[in-house]
């Protein structure tokens, strides 16, 4: 018995299913978990001494790799000053302002914990701005699982383990949220005339990256961007993934699409655990303590964290790793798209920037329903033979994969030898 097979026996007695997040359990793929000793730039050794190339990259938040040694370093030294004061930071400041100045929506900023608590918050706000009730969202976009934000077709987590929904979320907290597919413009053009006085926002991904990677069809976002201004609701990209990832200004700056508020996370906090909402001063003051919606967070803006964050933002601007991931992620989804032709395998590669996935499917995947009609089996089969071949994927077919600045050209040339092996397995 392999020391990961072991510590996953322990863990199911001491956890929920032996994991502390449910994709990490293997479910949608079979098999045991692969326990983690250390990350090295493109790298992970687990517990039993294999190494595999990453392309889950603690889920797109290392852009620059394991352990990078800039990031490290700003951390330990945060560290060293204190943990946790429960108390304003010079470093939150420092912080808040280049988001201010790096992400074009934004003129204000609330420091959170996690991508949950700050979709929760902007969420909330958005509320408290209109005095309106209703939040229009997109099935298979994943926004965490704040109650209202999880109901009805909730990305990548609930769909891998196929519930609609999870128990626990009221019918009160799932009566006023509304969906309508992905990319679907006149859908949603539909909702906001039956409802648009009533609806307080729009949320979405704008790369949706929890039911695969589904780039947005011409004009969707633009026309979201109509329809809140139309009715006066509030368009809300949930950026969390996006964020510094397609470039410094996110996704908005390379739609040209202006939300109202932005949420924020992975990158930003450079593998430590730091999120973010922001948007127009207007709305960002009706926070407490200057407003009456009230949000707080004993660990928010936590100095070690927002060390890790500075100092990954300010590699992003120095190095500027974007065109390389571009190429890069563009010869790994060209080379993995031939490896599946060549083999007779329908597949589709989605890719937009760094983000990709590939989706064992005969036609174009679009939406949701297009997601989750693509052969799952056959991923959970190709996932196997990758990490047999020295490769870790996502461990489920609703998830993004992604490249870092730590994957180079050997890297990706493993990853397409492992593909062209791997692919034509049954």
């Amino acid at each position: 018995m392999g020391r990961s097979e072991e510590l996953f026996r322990r863990a199911r007695r001491a956890i929920p299913g032996g994991v502390n997040s449910p994709v990490r359990a293997f479910g949608a793929v079979g098999g045991t978990p692969r326990f983690v000793a250390l990350g090295e730039g493109a790298y992970l050794v687990d517990v039993d001494g294999n190494r595999y190339v990453d392309l889950v990259q603690s889920w797109g938040a290392l852009l620059f790799g394991h352990a990078r040694e800039e990031v490290v370093r700003a951390a330990a030294e945060a560290a060293r000053r204190g943990t946790s004061f429960g108390a304003p930071t010079e470093a939150e400041v420092a912080l808040a302002e280049r988001v201010r100045r790096l992400v074009p929506s934004v003129e204000m900023v609330r420091l959170t914990s996690s991508g949950t608590e700050a979709a929760m918050a902007a969420v909330r706000l958005a509320r408290g701005a209109t005095g309106r009730d209703l939040v229009l969202k997109f099935e298979g976009c994943y926004h965490g699982h704040a109650d209202a934000l999880l109901a009805k077709g909730a990305g990548s987590g609930v769909a891998t383990f196929g519930i609609p929904g999870s128990p626990g979320v009221t019918e009160g907290a799932a009566r006023d949220t509304l969906t309508a597919p992905y990319n679907d413009l006149e859908a949603a053009r539909a909702v906001f005339e039956a409802h648009g006085e009533r609806i307080a926002c729009a949320i979405v991904e704008p790369v949706a990256a929890n039911m695969g990677v589904v780039p947005p069809a011409p004009g969707f976002l633009e026309g979201l961007r109509g329809l809140c201004a139309g009715s006066g609701a509030l368009l809300v990209f949930d950026e969390v993934i996006t964020g510094f990832r397609l470039g410094l200004g996110g996704a908005q700056a390379r739609f040209g699409v202006a939300p109202d508020l932005t949420v924020l996370g992975k990158v930003l906090g450079g593998g430590f655990p730091l999120a973010a909402f922001g948007g127009r001063a207007g709305i960002m003051e009706r926070l407490a303590p200057s407003g009456p919606v009230y949000q707080a967070g004993t660990l928010s803006g936590n100095p070690v964290a927002v060390a890790a964050g500075l100092a990954t933002l300010e590699l992003a601007e120095r190095l500027d790793p974007y065109p390389g991931l571009e190429a890069r992620a563009a010869r790994l989804a060209e080379g993995l798209a031939r490896a599946f032709a060549e083999a007779g395998v329908p597949a589709v590669v989605n890719r937009e920037g760094s983000l990709l996935s590939v989706f064992f499917s005969e036609g174009p995947v679009r939406n949701f329903g297009d997601a989750r009609a693509a052969d799952h089996g056959r991923y959970a089969r190709f996932f196997h033979a990758m990490l047999a071949r020295g490769v870790y994927l996502p461990p489920s077919g609703y998830e993004g994969w992604f490249l870092g600045a730590a994957h180079g050209d050997a890297e990706v040339e493993r990853v397409l030898d492992a593909a062209a092996r791997a692919a034509g397995e049954r």
